[in-house]
């Protein structure tokens, strides 16, 4: 047993509730983890049996329910979401944390409001865009409709995530970068943004996980139209609409279960992506600073 082993075990029989609170932790994260090996086990099982080259068809019938078509809308879908959402996000958290002053009113009214909006329930998101963007717009159920309503989804999640990674930049950066005669701007966008980038990516990353698995919103928006529309407003199901729909009808449960893994995969994938891009990232903004 080594020292530091050795240690541990001392402070620990000194304060058993030491001990406990380490057990507990160590149980809620053991527990965690089994619960998600337990959901990709279970998916995998139940889907890849009826993985065939059908589900890969260009176009949908009834007979293939080829997810081709749902897979291109997610893509279109969170593409627009994130280019509506992602500027808005962190332009708002670059004037909470860089421009607005400590204590302002204003600023916490935003808070407040950002919080708000993250309890709000999806379903709730979804009858909100069938109001505005499909009735009193007249955009119809229409890839863009459902678009706009999953942007207003996710900016508070980005908003905070952003203010939280730009405030855990140093101060130490903004004051050496005045110190060298840079303006407030020049500092924020060559100094504090590429500093903060991974903390905001994580942010993109987790929002482009809430566009990919939502539904409820989409029933009310997107519709569930199983083809890819000519242009953003025509109406298309993505591909987690998808599989619920197939799910709901009961007669193709199986493929609902195949769905769900390409689903899954591609969720891993972008996560994998995703982390890949803000280690290099880093890395980079480390060599240019040495």
């Amino acid at each position: 047993m080594s020292k530091k082993m050795k240690q541990k075990l001392i402070s620990y029989r000194n304060a058993p509730l030491s001990a406990l609170l380490a057990l507990l932790v160590f149980l809620a994260a053991a527990i965690t983890f089994a619960v998600l090996l337990f959901l990709i086990i279970y998916i995998l099982v139940k889907g890849l049996p009826y993985i065939s080259l059908d589900l890969f068809s260009p176009t949908y019938t009834s007979e293939n329910v080829s997810l081709i078509p749902a897979l291109i809308n997610t893509v279109i879908m969170t593409l627009l979401a994130l280019v509506i959402a992602v500027p808005l996000g962190i332009f708002s958290a670059v004037f909470l944390v860089e421009y607005a002053k400590k204590g302002n009113k204003f600023v916490e009214v935003i808070r407040l409001t950002t919080e708000t909006l993250q309890g709000i329930p999806s379903i709730v998101y979804g009858l909100f865009g069938l109001l505005f963007f499909v009735t009193s717009l007249g955009w119809g159920m229409s890839l863009l409709s459902g678009a706009f309503t999953l942007s207003i989804m996710i900016l508070p999640l980005i908003m905070r995530t952003t203010e939280e990674a730009l405030k855990s930049v140093p101060d130490t950066y903004r004051e050496g970068s005045f110190g060298l005669g840079a303006g407030k701007l020049r500092t924020i966008f060559r100094i504090v943004l590429p500093a903060a980038v991974p903390g905001i990516l994580a942010g993109v990353i987790l929002a482009v996980g809430r566009v990919v698995g939502e539904t409820a919103a989409l029933m009310y928006t997107s519709g569930t139209v199983a083809q890819v529309p000519d242009n953003i407003m025509g109406a298309g199901r993505t591909l987690a609409l998808h599989m619920y729909t197939l799910a709901n009808e009961g007669l193709h449960t199986d493929k609902a279960y195949a769905t769900a893994v390409i689903l899954l995969v591609l969720v891993i994938g972008i996560n994998m992506l995703s982390t890949l891009a803000a280690k290099k990232i880093t890395k980079g903004n480390g060599n240019g600073e040495n």
